[in-house]
This record gives structure tokens, C-alpha cells and sequence, in this order.
């Protein structure tokens, strides 16, 4: 194996790669060719993700998996489901994707992640976590014939509908073959050369019929055969760590070395042969290959774009302004303070409180449900839990923030992180649906901030707050203004009217984070311009005293149209019959495009500019 210590600044020759126009090809590789196709594969991923950016760390670790899948089964027919979809990048390139790669996470280029729509070799969406098992068992069940293999990784895992789809799979005794990429340590000895032994002994046909013939043998004898059970339960429990697996009905094999890819090859076309499920466990390295990335995985687990277009914003990032708030309210000496991550403690902006206060800071792992649920058991003891999380991510504890936290009404304050459009990870990771299905769950206050200032003084006011509280606020820069923490001006339910025109007929209905376009329309029409602040409880006096000089409410927010705030206020107006006209901006009934955020934006025709068309048009149609 070739070793990295920069990128490649000229695209690098690619023989053996550029000559597999047919992936049937690969199979008909020698093991040195194979060899060195890992690592054309490898300079080139180095090479194409530094102009393109995106997930790396993750891909550089299974460039040898990925060749040995597709060199031993018969892909596409065969279907390779992989987790979460970092490490799909050798994927795309084996996959007669290499030309385009330069196009990842760009407007009409690639998708970041495995899509169906792309490759007939993308057999499974992805994006979040934990879905590999379950998908490949639906799979496995429709189409038995075929071979399936679910890729998953050491914190994919630890998801709970990651053993809800072991558990299944292992009781009704379907072909699969979940392969387990566990990059969180170094291979070390004592999972090197003997347990690779074992993986390939493990695998083999003679241990399989022999360990299955001696049961038989001994199944007329039932002391024997209990002996025999007991025996084989501590020696495999002794050998290796997949006790747990083979209850579950798997036939584990390994730890095998992941990067070794003649062992890999002949243990693949092993389990190939084998019926039933099985779950194989390989040791990689994240970022293997290139020196920086083997030395920091987390700050190479994905590259910016070469040539980022610069933010428009210049106040620091929304996560840094929550990191920091976090930081002082526990430094003032609040102990009951608990700050909860569900695996996001960098991109949260949590890493500083994690070192400063450990004692009050707990990182779940990918277990979305568990951290609501955990956040509900510290409430009902008298702590104050602030929980971190994704939009996008928050979706998968919604029944817990419902039956958890809501119906309790207990004191639990949600920051939702990179909500609205999030951009180059495209559909998946979209934060655009959280106010529709937060603002129907009774007892939950929503907010959100224009600027940083107000995400401050929310976060002070929704720790504060008796009951739960959600606070959502986007990816990025913030516009730049000064935070004021000593004076607040939130008031539960309440808007700040920022400029009121009398004489127009005109009010702008800003709910946070596109606040700057509102504003930009509100001068062009002189018109009444409001910061919303709260989506529930909404306004309502404010509502009723603008419609009393104002025709027409114009509603602008980053989510979905259908049941988000310009909603709240469509309800409360037909309610009340306040004879308003309302026109409501935000995003249509389709998944963004994959691009940047202002790609997705101009896709859903938020601009100044679109917001001024149909005004215009409105309004010629109600004179």
C-alpha cells in the first residue's frame, strides 16, 4: 500500500482503473493487480475530494472492502447497502462514476451519498445512520436469490434499530452478510495475525460442517450435547468478541484485518458459501493511507470545497454563539445544568464545555431516541438538560419528545442545530421540516432567532422556561450583530416589531433565519417589517392589530410551506375571521436539490427578487 502525505496536485494515472468499463472485469484481476488498483483508487480519491470536498476519512478506510466486494460478488445483481454512505466515495469511483467525482455535492453533479436514482450499484438511499441491516433484510426476503451485504460502522451500530434488524435477521435465518467496518481502534496483535487465522478458519466450509456434524453426532445424547454447548460458548466467548452476535443468531467471524486484502478475498469467497446469516468484523483505520488523516480522523472525516463561496455573514457560527452560552451558564456555577449530544459534539460547537465540564456533559452516540428519553429521566430529577441535536437528526425522537418530554411537560430545551437548508449533503440532511412537526405537540414552546443576539437571549429565556422548548436555528455565520447578555427583551409569545408603516398595506412576517430577505423586501415595499421570534405561541395580539391596517400578511420562514408558521398565522387569521389576505413564502412540497444553500434557496425561489415578484402580483390581483 501506497502512503499519502499530501494530495496529489495533478490528477493522477489511473490504468487498471480507467480500464474497468465493465466491473465483471475485476474479477478476472491477479491479487497484485488488485493491489494496485487499491491504491490508484485511493491517489485518486485524494485527489478529486480536495476539488470537490466532502466525506473522506471514512472512504480512504474501506478502499480494499470495497474492492474485494466487488471483486468476489456479482454487484449490481448482488447489492451492497451501505450505512450511513461516508465511505461510498471508492464506491462511485469502481462504479463508472471516476469522471464526475469532481462534481460531489454540487448543483446537477453526484450525490454525496448512495442514491438509487444515480446507480443501478446504489441498491439503498442513505444518509443517516443505522438503516443497512434492515434494508438489506427487506432485501434478502424479496429477493432471495440474489446475495445481500450491509456495510455498517462502529457508531452506526450502536443505534438501537441497528440490533432490531440483527435481532430479526438472526430469527429467521435469511442469507445475509453484515460486515462490521470498525475503524475506532488500531489493529494491534492481538487482533492481528491470530485473529485473522481464526476469521479465515471461522469461515471455512471444514469448520462449519465440522462444528454442525459433531452437533449432530452428539444430539442423541443430551449430557454430550450439553457439555458440547457449554464448550463451545466459553471457548468462542474466549476467543472472540462476538458472543453477543452469535446469540443472535449470526455466525460471527473475526476480528479480520481489514486492509489485508488477500486475507479479506479468500474470507469473502468463504462466507460466499455459506448459508444463513452472518456477521463479519473488520478492524480499518480511518483515513488510511494518508499520513494527516491516520493522525486526525475527525478533522479529515470530510474536506471543505476547494473553492467555498465565501459566507455573506461575518458573525461567528451559530453552534459557536450555543458552545459559548453553554460554557457560561455553567460557569457561572448552574450545576444542574446537563448538556446531551447525540454523537455531534463538534458540530455542535460542545467540544470546549466536553473538556471544561465532563461531569455535565454526556455524548449518547448515534442514539437520537435514547438522548430525548435520557433528557426526560434528568428532568424528572430536578436537572435542566439541553439537548443538542440536528434538525434533520431530530426527526428520529419524535415519538420520544412527544411521549417523553411534551406530555410530562417536563423542562427540557432543545437546540436544533443546522435547521432549514443545509446544503451540500442534499435531501437527506435538510433541517426543513421541524416547525410542521413540532408546532402540533401540545405543551412545546418554538422560537427562532434573526440573528445571534436573539439565539442568546432564546437559549437564556428557553432555560428558564417552565416546560419544554425548542430553538431552531441554521447552519452557519451569523449576520454579525452584538449579543447583549445582560438585557433581554423575549417574552413568551411575543414579536418585536422592527419597522411599522401605517400607511402600507403591506406586513413582512419574518420567522428567523431568512429574516435578511424579509428585510431587504420590506424596504423595497416599504412595508411593515416583524420579527416573529415565536412560532407557538404565536402573536396573536400583534396579528389582530396589524390586520386593522395592513391587506395582506406576507410569511417568511426556512421549511416546508405545508403546516409550518406561515401556517400558524393562516390558522389563527381564518379562525378570527380577520379579513387578511396572506401569501405565504418558504419551501414547496419537494426534497432540495443537492448543492449549496443558496442553490437550494433559489431552487425554492426564496430570493429578493422572487419574494418581489409575487408580491406584486398579489397585489395587482386583489386592486
Amino acid at each position: 500500500m501506497k502512503i499519502y502525505n499530501d494530495f496529489p496536485k495533478n490528477k493522477p494515472s489511473t490504468p487498471l482503473l480507467d480500464s474497468l468499463d465493465d466491473i465483471n472485469l475485476l474479477k478476472e484481476f491477479t491479487t497484485q493487480e488488485l493491489i494496485q488498483l487499491c491504491d490508484e483508487i485511493r491517489e485518486f480519491l485524494l485527489f478529486s475530494t480536495n476539488i470537490s470536498g466532502g466525506h473522506f476519512g471514512a472512504g480512504l478506510g474501506v478502499v480494499e472492502l470495497t474492492v474485494a466486494l466487488h471483486h468476489v460478488f456479482n454487484t449490481p445483481k448482488d447489492k451492497i447497502i451501505w450505512d450511513v454512505g461516508h465511505q461510498a466515495y471508492p464506491h462511485k469511483i469502481l462504479t463508472g462514476r471516476k469522471e464526475k467525482m469532481h462534481t460531489v455535492r454540487e448543483k446537477d453533479g453526484l450525490h454525496p451519498f448512495p442514491s438509487r436514482e444515480e446507480s443501478a450499484f446504489d441498491s439503498f438511499g442513505t444518509g443517516h445512520s443505522s438503516t443497512s441491516i434492515g434494508a438489506a433484510l427487506g432485501m434478502s426476503v424479496a429477493q432471495p436469490e440474489n446475495k445481500h451485504i450491509a456495510v455498517i460502522g462502529d457508531g452506526a451500530i450502536t443505534a438501537g434499530m441497528a440490533y432490531e434488524a440483527l435481532a430479526h435477521a438472526g430469527s429467521i435465518d435469511k442469507d445475509l452478510l453484515v460486515i462490521l467496518n470498525d475503524n475506532n481502534m488500531s489493529i494491534s496483535n492481538n487482533i492481528g495475525g491470530i485473529s485473522n487465522y481464526l476469521a479465515k478458519i471461522w469461515s471455512s466450509k471444514w469448520y462449519i460442517q465440522t462444528r454442525e456434524s459433531g452437533k449432530s453426532a452428539l444430539r442423541m445424547i443430551p449430557s454430550a450435547k450439553r457439555f458440547a454447548k457449554k464448550t463451545e460458548t466459553h471457548i468462542k466467548g474466549f476467543l472472540s468478541p462476538g458472543a453477543l452476535f452469535e446469540e443472535l443468531g449470526f455466525q460471527y467471524i473475526g476480528p479480520l484485518d481489514g486492509h489485508n486484502l488477500k486475507d479479506l478475498i479468500r474470507t469473502l469467497k468463504n462466507i460466499n458459501d455459506l448459508s444463513g446469516p452472518v456477521f463479519l468484523h473488520l478492524v480499518t483505520k480511518k483515513g488510511k493511507g494518508f499520513t494527516p488523516a491516520e493522525k486526525d480522523p475527525i478533522k479529515f472525516h470530510a474536506l471543505p470545497k476547494s473553492q467555498s463561496v465565501p459566507n455573506k455573514n461575518k458573525g461567528p457560527k451559530y453552534q459557536e454563539v450555543f458552545g459559548e452560552w453553554l460554557c457560561e451558564k455553567a460557569g457561572s456555577g448552574d450545576q444542574e445544568l446537563v448538556a446531551i449530544t447525540p454523537a455531534m459534539s463538534e458540530g455542535s460547537g460542545m467540544v470546549e464545555f466536553s473538556q471544561r465540564f465532563p461531569d455535565q456533559f454526556f455524548d449518547v452516540a448515534i442514539a437520537e431516541q435514547h438522548s430525548m428519553t435520557f433528557a426526560a429521566g434528568l428532568a424528572c430529577e430536578g436537572k435542566k438538560p439541553v439537548l443538542a441535536i440536528y434538525s434533520t437528526f431530530l426527526q428520529r425522537a419524535y415519538d420520544q419528545l412527544i411521549h417523553d418530554v411534551a406530555i410530562q411537560n417536563l423542562n427540557v430545551l432543545l437546540a436544533i442545530d443546522r435547521a432549514g437548508f443545509v446544503g451540500e449533503d442534499g435531501a437527506t440532511h435538510a433541517g426543513i421540516f421541524d416547525l410542521t412537526f413540532l408546532r402540533c405537540i401540545p405543551n412545546l414552546v418554538i422560537m427562532a432567532p434573526s440573528n445571534e443576539n436573539e439565539c442568546w437571549q432564546m437559549l437564556d429565556f428557553g432555560y428558564a422556561y417552565k416546560g419544554p422548548v425548542a430553538i431552531r436555528y441554521p447552519r452557519g455565520n451569523a449576520p454579525g450583530v452584538d449579543i447583549n447578555k445582560e438585557k433581554s427583551d423575549i417574552e413568551l409569545g411575543k414579536a418585536k416589531v422592527l419597522i411599522r408603516n401605517q400607511s402600507s398595506d403591506i406586513a413582512i412576517l419574518a420567522f428567523g433565519s431568512l429574516f435578511d430577505v424579509a428585510e431587504d423586501v420590506a424596504s423595497e415595499l416599504n412595508a411593515t417589517l416583524v420579527d416573529m421570534r415565536f412560532i407557538k405561541p404565536i402573536d396573536e395580539s400583534l396579528l389582530e392589530d396589524l390586520s386593522e391596517s395592513h391587506k395582506l400578511f406576507v410569511t417568511v420562514e426556512e421549511n416546508v410551506i405545508a403546516g409550518g408558521a406561515g401556517s400558524a398565522v393562516n390558522e389563527f387569521v381564518n379562525a378570527n375571521s380577520l379579513g387578511v389576505n396572506i401569501l405565504n413564502f418558504g419551501i414547496s412540497d419537494k426534497f432540495p436539490v443537492v448543492g449549496s444553500p443558496e442553490d437550494q434557496k433559489e431552487a425554492s425561489r426564496l430570493s429578493k427578487e422572487d419574494l418581489l415578484i409575487k408580491i406584486k402580483a398579489k397585489l395587482d390581483r386583489q386592486q
